[in-house]
């Protein structure tokens, strides 16, 4: 009986086992279910949007679920540079103000510049690199520098696009990284690069750079690629993550259209770029060749008020981020600055005196004594009446200068040999009669200097003297004679070849419309950057058609591009010189 019992019990254990077992299996197939057809939001197909705008009218010409929020990536840079021009424009902030970088800031994950913390840099050098290479912690830093804290920040970038028009976006942060309720629209987006491009067009030439010193290095340009293949385009801003795919906001302009076009949910920069020139194409298709430009409004400032940041002016010349202040330059001056004034020269008064005696005599020639002589016995008379007058004169005029003391700085004895001077000069200048010589005899003769010696009793003595000063120097005879030898031969200067041999290219096909051809050459440029940049692309219209070439190549560049487009099954043919 015993052994009965226990050989149940044992089936009955068995049985227990296996079905747990069966249920463990099960709950295992279950979840492998559930991972399979509920993936992750990282692992999801990113959607796709698409607006082409006329940047002169703000006209809508293409749209695609322009309103559908999704996430924009590194196209919230735009509005993190929107906000520091405005600041800087604003005095909250300037260019040259130094910046020292949080942990926070220094910490963000790639793209980024590589600042460290505690690391001090100047604010342009962030603005460069969050507008050309896309920099995450250049970006932060910015935010932290201008509200304080990232948050506080953010919180400004959200009340800032509603002020522009953006009514569906709302912002997390300052780089774009992916954060729940961090979201945007490709209408949008394109409002906001219309923006940056009327609003502040001082800086807007920063997109268009290939590359740009950011300070500690030199960045590339995300978008150089486009910049390079496409004509006219000028910016604006790339952004990439998984849950958004590829994004970009494109400007290009040709005469006088200006085309903005964006794009969410591409599934690579390759395709992403492909796509941004067709609706380019599509919108310089579309787009009048002549429109009035209606720029958008500029809202008004606002700055920091009302966003939670404690706003303090810093005389120091550095900008610490940090949570909970924002360290602001006040950029107006506390005081005008003027010129000083211009020093007035102090002059020996002998150097006077000797002056006025000079100018005095000089007016004597001898010719002049010699008249004077023989007709100072018949205006004796007239004389001693004029000198009487011009003592009189003179020493009234001494009695009313000031003294010294005074604070006029004129010594009474040098005063009184001035006046000595001019009641000579009232003596001799009357006796002059005669001819007064020309200005070529002056050229030719002896320079002489006379001093008149003026005796109360005697007649008047002239002396003259032979001038010491200095003359300038005759032109050599060496330089007043130079010419050209009359046998010299004119020297024929020629410019060498620039092109480096490279007269070949290549053909990628055969097209019935010119455009059909452009829309290859873009196409394949794009795709084969490496060996077709720098290269002419250049539609050729023959009777069979129109042929889409590169050119501008080297004979080894012309083959290996062949053998790389060949490689992906594109037709290709080189062309050499004779071609």
């Amino acid at each position: 009986m015993a052994d009965i019992v226990q050989i149940r019990c044992n089936h009955l254990v068995r049985g227990q086992r296996a079905l747990a077992r069966s249920v463990l299996w099960i709950m295992g197939v279950l979840l492998s279910l559930g991972m399979v057809l509920i993936p992750p939001t990282q692992a999801q197909a990113a959607a796709y949007a698409a607006v082409v705008v006329d940047a002169r009218t703000g006209e809508v010409l293409h749209s695609r679920n322009a309103d559908a929020r999704l996430h924009p990536a590194s196209l919230t840079k735009m509005m993190t540079l929107y906000i520091a021009f405005e600041a800087v424009r604003n005095g909250e902030i300037s260019l040259d103000q130094k910046v020292r970088i949080s942990r926070n800031a220094s910490s963000e994950p790639p793209s980024k510049l590589g600042l460290k913390t505690g690391q001090q840099i100047a604010f342009r050098y962030l603005i460069r690199a969050a507008a050309v290479k896309s920099a995450n912690d250049a970006a932060t830093a910015i935010g932290e520098a201008i509200s304080g804290s990232e948050a506080a920040f953010a919180r400004r970038m959200t009340r800032t696009a509603k002020a522009l028009g953006m009514s569906r976006t709302t912002f997390k942060n300052a780089h774009g990284l992916t954060e729940a309720g961090h979201l945007s629209t490709a209408r949008d987006m394109t409002t906001l690069g219309r923006h940056i491009l009327y609003d502040y067009p001082e800086y807007y030439h920063l997109f268009s750079r290939t590359t740009i010193d950011a300070g500690v290095k030199t960045v590339p340009n995300t978008n150089r690629r486009l910049l390079a293949a496409y004509k006219g385009a000028d910016g604006i801003k790339t952004g990439y993550t998984r849950a958004a795919g590829s994004n970009l906001v494109a400007s290009a302009k040709r005469g006088n259209e200006r085309i903005i076009a964006t794009v969410f949910g591409g599934k690579s920069s390759t395709s992403r770029n492909a796509k941004i020139v067709e609706l380019l194409d599509l919108g310089f298709r579309r787009a009048p060749s002549q429109a009035r430009v209606q720029a958008p409004g500029r809202p008004a400032y606002v700055g920091n008020r009302g966003i939670g940041a404690t706003t303090l002016v810093a005389d120091a010349g550095t900008t610490s981020g940090g949570a909970g202040k924002t360290v602001r330059v006040n950029g107006l001056v506390n005081t005008s600055l003027r010129p000083l004034a211009r020093p007035i020269p102090i002059v020996d008064p002998a150097v006077i005196v000797e002056a006025v005696q000079i100018a005095t005599a000089s007016q004597v020639t001898d010719s002049q004594v010699t008249d004077s002589q023989a007709t100072e016995t018949q205006d004796g008379e007239a004389q001693d009446t004029e000198t009487q007058d011009t003592e009189t004169l003179a020493t009234a005029a001494l009695a009313a200068e000031p003294s010294a003391e005074s604070g006029t700085g004129i010594d009474p004895d040098i005063l009184q040999a001035s006046i000595t001077a001019a009641i000579t000069e009232a003596k001799v200048l009357p006796a002059s009669t005669g001819p007064v010589p020309s200005s070529s005899e002056q050229a030719t003769g002896a320079a002489t200097v006379t001093a008149a010696v003026v005796q109360s009793s005697a007649p008047t003595r002239v002396q003259t003297l032979a001038y010491t000063g200095l003359r300038p120097m005759a032109r050599p005879v060496r330089l007043a004679n130079a010419a050209a030898p009359s046998d010299q031969q004119p020297v024929v200067v020629t410019r060498l070849s620039t092109s480096g041999g490279r007269y070949w290219g290549i053909n990628v096909g055969r097209y019935t419309t010119a455009y059909q051809a452009e829309k290859v050459l873009l196409r394949t440029a794009l795709s084969e950057m490496e060996t077709l940049n720098g290269t002419l692309r250049k539609v050729a219209k023959s009777r069979l058609g129109f042929d889409a070439n590169f050119l501008g190549m080297t004979k080894e560049q012309a083959d290996l591009a062949c053998r790389r487009l060949s490689a992906r099954n594109i037709a290709c043919d080189t062309l050499g010189p004779s071609s």
